[in-house]
């Protein structure tokens, strides 16, 4: 049991995406916790926006906004301590916009290695100008 909640045995001893390196890794403190000990869902949500947000970036060779949730689950806590790596891929790229599946692995007992799955997202930005209205991206295809 972790944080009130049962772990889900299938749900142990993942291996993190072999071959990929992470967008982002980061630990979460104290202050990022409810008073159950567990991250705050919202902390979860923004480190998230930030890692989708690398490859559409970089794709967008520019600013982008984030214009859509797709999809956010929430499988396993995340701990105060863990280190919690996101891995994002392109999934999709429009006219103007690029849909990023997200991937959030967390890393705790380090004496253990035990690494779970805590999250999944998929989120759609928006390339936009400096008058920050859309703009048509270089790249139409994967």
């Amino acid at each position: 049991m972790i944080g009130g909640q049962e772990l889900d045995p299938t749900e142990l001893h993942v291996e993190l995406p072999s071959g990929r390196e992470p967008v982002l890794r980061v630990v979460p403190m104290p202050a990022d916790a409810n008073p159950s000990g567990d991250i705050f869902g919202g902390w979860i949500m923004s480190q998230v926006d930030i890692a989708g947000s690398i490859p559409a970036l970089r794709l967008a060779k520019g600013r982008v906004a984030t214009i859509a949730v797709n999809s956010f689950v929430f499988k396993q806590p995340v701990l105060i301590g863990d280190l919690v790596s996101f891995f994002a891929d392109v999934a999709r790229v429009g006219r103007t916009s690029i849909t990023v599946n997200v991937e959030v692995y967390a890393q705790r007992r380090f004496e253990q290695e035990i690494t779970v799955k805590v999250t999944e997202a998929t989120l759609t930005y928006v390339a936009v100008g400096a008058d920050r209205r859309p703009r048509p991206l270089a790249v139409t295809e994967k």
